[in-house]
């Protein structure tokens, strides 16, 4: 499978391994939707990319900005490849402090951010690629969607939500052209812990040493597109001890065939 001529709509594309993926996907020969809250960031990573691009900055829990921004995003593609080939969901939040001591607003905010946002990016842009049989579906969640780590618990509430979400859509849509990718990443080289929510719902400002000595994110890039197009369902990407905790609780591929052949007509049994 090739990414050359199609066209990749990418959240939290501003830094971090969103835009190190909107890099490697450019120099793979894909064209990028661009998507964050940052414009001018947006706009700096569109320049160094050697395909065309869209820049589309809005705020993922802005359902109107969203679909606005779906729109475009489509019109876009239309011109480029005849439609949204690969969604990743990226774009998240996450979450330094302990369950006792933290607001609800934080709950609210990492919920809104990280599973709501994303499950609602993927309701717009399904149809079309159900319309054509085609396209990807990729779902940035983490090692803490796999495994609950203290100080995140609102963190691992969305991440393992969003997990559950992608599995129960790919197996809906296996049999229909559209593939669905969860990619679980351990410590990455990003800003993730500066921009960290605390107790209190203010960012955290300050990174962790596993966070500062973690994966190189142009590495992870490269890494996740390579198992992408080799149609891998569950992705890992972690070293040391966030690798065993990912691969640990690893769902098996035969598990995955397994729902989505009862998933095969079930819908029309269900509504006998």
């Amino acid at each position: 499978m090739t990414f050359a001529g199609q066209v990749a709509w990418i959240t939290g594309a501003s830094s971090g391994i969103g835009a190190a993926l909107a890099r490697a996907l450019a120099g793979a020969g894909a064209h990028c939707v661009l998507s964050g809250r940052r414009r001018d960031a947006l706009d700096a990573l569109a320049a160094e990319l050697p395909t065309a691009s869209l820049v589309l900055p809005f705020e993922s829990t802005d359902r109107d900005a969203m679909m606005a921004a779906c729109a475009q995003a489509q019109a876009f593609a239309a011109a480029h490849s005849g439609g949204i080939d690969v969604l990743v969901n990226n774009a998240g939040i996450s979450q330094r402090s302990l369950a006792a001591d933290t607001a609800m607003v934080v709950y609210d905010r990492i919920i809104a951010v990280d599973l709501l946002a994303p499950i609602a990016l993927t309701q717009a842009v399904l149809p079309g690629m159900l319309a054509r049989g085609s396209g990807r579906i990729v779902m940035i969640s983490s090692v803490a969607g796999k495994v609950g780590v203290p100080m995140r618990t609102a963190y691992c509430a969305a991440k393992f939500g969003l997990i559950g979400y992608a599995d129960a859509l790919r197996a809906e849509v296996a049999a229909l052209g559209v593939q669905v990718h969860v990619v679980a990443p351990g410590s990455v080289r990003t800003e993730v812990s500066r921009n960290a929510l605390s107790a209190d719902g203010s960012a955290r400002g300050v990174s962790d040493r596993a966070i500062d000595n973690g994966l190189d994110p142009d590495a992870v890039a490269a890494d996740m597109l390579a198992r992408i197009a080799a149609g891998e369902r569950e992705i890992v990407i972690a070293t040391g001890i966030e690798q065993q905790m990912g691969e640990t609780r690893r769902t098996p591929d035969a598990l995955f065939d397994q729902i989505a052949a009862l998933a095969v007509g079930y819908a029309e049994r269900m509504a006998r």
